[in-house]
């Protein structure tokens, strides 16, 4: 939420290529949040099509955090490790 509200709070890459501003990757970090949310529901409550979208989900964020990486690198590899973990958890889960 603060990406969203301030635009000076995070450091700028110059030479980036997926450079957009600050309330940009606010806004795109609070629409994956909220699809990751629906989905890990869907998950709890062994919805037929929740794990596949559990890991769409995941490989979105894990996406989106590794392109995340030059803002704030500690909070995008935390995140993304947990993106991996839970890869490995849902494609393992038994049918």
């Amino acid at each position: 939420m603060t990406g969203i509200a301030r635009d000076h709070l995070y450091g700028v890459p110059r030479h980036y290529e997926y450079r957009f501003d600050l309330p940009a990757w606010g806004w795109i970090h609070l629409v994956v949040g909220v699809a990751l949310l629906l989905g890990g529901i869907a998950v709890l409550r062994e919805v037929t099509w929740g794990r596949g979208a559990g890991l769409v989900l995941a490989a979105v964020s894990l996406i989106t955090q590794f392109m995340f990486i030059p803002y704030y690198p500690l909070w995008s590899i935390s995140v993304m490790t947990l993106d991996l973990v839970i890869l490995w958890a849902l494609a393992r889960l038994a049918v």
